[in-house]
């Protein structure tokens, strides 16, 4: 499953609880918002029901509510959203992203060291 666009703020901080907890119902949503974010159980609620009509979501009927379970995975949603950064932000460029990132992120020994293993084994051929 591929979204259509990105998801507002507020529907990827639910989205992040629920491939965290691996589905959910609104109460364990709730539960699991850090103490100073304040949602009102029907805003949740109304934010669930629109990840669900966006195809993000699914639900199974649990006594008189519903556990809402993730229908995208958390990888899916990352690749296309980097997709769109790199699409709209950096004209389609992802070497400038990278540059930027390495420019800006503070990296240190222990992740350029990292990084650079990665593209040392993206550059040597299969079966090596």
């Amino acid at each position: 499953m591929r979204p259509v666009r990105l998801l507002t703020e507020s529907e990827l901080e639910l989205m992040t609880i629920l491939w965290r907890l691996q589905g959910g119902t609104v109460a364990d949503v709730l539960a699991a918002l850090p103490p100073d974010r304040t949602l009102a159980y029907t805003s949740v609620s109304t934010i669930l029901r629109i990840l669900e009509q966006k195809g993000v979501l699914t639900t199974e009927k649990v006594g008189r509510g519903h556990r809402y379970l993730p229908a995208l995975a958390k990888g899916d949603y990352e690749t296309f959203a980097l997709d769109q950064v790199v699409d709209k932000v950096f004209d389609g460029q992802p070497l400038s992203l990278v540059r930027r990132l390495v420019d800006t992120a503070g990296l240190g020994r222990r992740e350029l060291a990292a990084l650079k293993a990665m593209l040392d084994a993206k550059e040597r051929p299969k079966g090596r």
